[in-house]
């Protein structure tokens, strides 16, 4: 960047960590350039289209990204992101149930997708990640474990979609939820009875 220049946050830009890895700035590129493309009716944005792309050329070149974030760090007063300690990974009972509830909001979030969409059923795992606020690692591992369970596949476009086993476990999950709180509901009111 030339220090004429007014400073652009190219990060914010992208809608991505500064931490990112080449892959996700890549899916975050492809998303927002797709979005402000001319040909897209919609969301039609050349100027915004434009900026993508010099943020892109800039943060995908490691050497005119060093030097980005040697700016980006000026620009924020010395505040820039921290790396993470090297330190061993735990997995503990709360990381499993994170997971869980990670699963369902992806299976929930496709399910609506499917139900109100049924010509265009998939979303761009990009969104998902988004919506989860996890890390490439993370969301990789969501995909691959419902992927194997049979609960989400990949549409032709390269999108993720529920599959019908995956509707029936949202279904399913559905009911139990629904009759836990009927449980909960004639416990409570045979407690106030009994009182």
């Amino acid at each position: 960047m030339d220090s004429g220049q007014e400073f652009v946050d190219y990060y914010a830009l992208l809608q991505v960590n500064p931490t990112c890895d080449a892959k996700m700035l890549e899916k975050a590129y492809r998303y927002s350039a797709q979005m402000y493309h001319p040909d897209h009716t919609d969301t039609a944005d050349v100027d915004k289209f434009q900026e993508i792309i010099a943020a892109y050329s800039v943060l995908r070149n490691p050497e005119k990204r060093a030097e980005y974030d040697r700016v980006y760090r000026e620009h924020n007063k010395g505040a820039f992101f921290a790396f993470p300690a090297n330190e061993a990974v735990q997995i503990t009972e709360e990381s499993a149930i994170e997971d869980a509830e990670a699963h369902e909001k992806i299976l929930f979030h496709l399910y609506k997708q499917r139900r109100e969409s049924a010509t265009d059923p998939g979303v761009m795992g990009y969104y998902l990640q988004r919506m989860l606020d996890c890390s490439d690692e993370n969301f990789e591992f969501h995909a691959w474990y419902l992927k194997s369970k049979g609960f989400i596949e990949i549409t032709q476009e390269g999108k993720l979609a529920i599959t019908i086993d995956g509707v029936d476990h949202v279904i399913s999950m559905s009911r139990t939820a629904e009759a836990e709180k009927l449980l909960i509901a004639q416990a409570k009111t045979g407690t106030d009875e009994a009182a």
